[in-house]
């Protein structure tokens, strides 16, 4: 087998026509989903450690059935089971936005509710001998620690989020990888297109872990 490898295709101009659109798209989806899926996680998290059993059973069986099935089966039962029930489609992007905030809610709320446990007991009594009230207590002695405490692992858990951007193309979603998909159909060259999204995605990611790992240290330095 002769597998002759041509990259004279790539330039700027395939670049800004078929691959800029798709990374804007992916990042812009990571961000979103990690914002929200912090905010929603950090709410799951308080339900879980709340002690009520009306807020603890809910919230458990949705972090526990999230996390026990694979994302691409979320992202078509979403994109497919959503408008049979509203009565009109809404959108491949709009999809995979919800689906992913929903979906990696469950995952931030496992490392926010690990981060809240790990702040000493003492300060929650500590809080509370001076008068605050349970939410005043979370909102400014717990939560702030448990942030700075898991920010590592909530950075790692949005590498690997954006990794999962690529399984968007399950519903025709422009990212990244489906503009070099394109690009690679177009230019007759599928195979150097693939290898190229390979490397964007490893440089990507691998500059990424190398930030968390000096943010770790510092963090460890002020502990």
């Amino acid at each position: 087998m002769n597998l002759h490898i041509d990259w004279s295709f790539f330039s700027w101009d395939l670049f800004a026509n078929f691959i800029l659109k798709g990374l804007y798209f992916s990042v812009t989806l990571t961000v979103v989903a990690t914002l929200g899926g912090i905010a929603l996680g950090t709410v799951l998290a308080l339900m879980r450690l709340s002690g009520n059993k009306l807020l603890v059973l809910p919230a458990t069986i949705y972090v526990n059935g999230m996390r026990s099935v694979p994302l691409v089966m979320v992202i078509l039962w979403f994109f497919l089971l959503v408008p049979l029930i509203i009565g009109r489609p809404i959108g491949a992007e709009i999809s995979a936005v919800i689906t992913f905030v929903a979906f990696e809610a469950a995952y931030f709320s496992e490392i926010m509710r690990a981060g809240i446990q790990s702040i000493p007991r003492g300060q929650v009594f500590a809080g509370q001998a001076v008068g605050m009230t349970y939410a005043q207590n979370m909102k400014l002695v717990i939560l702030p620690q448990a942030f700075r405490n898991m920010l590592p692992v909530l950075l790692t858990q949005t590498i690997i989020l954006f990794q999962d951007t690529s399984l968007v193309y399950a519903i025709g979603a422009y990212d990244m990888l489906k503009g070099f998909e394109i690009a690679g159909k177009n230019y007759g060259r599928p195979i150097e297109a693939y290898l190229a999204a390979t490397v964007v995605y490893f440089v990507i990611c691998f500059a990424l872990s190398w930030l968390v790992k000096r943010l770790h240290k510092k963090i460890a330095i002020i502990r």
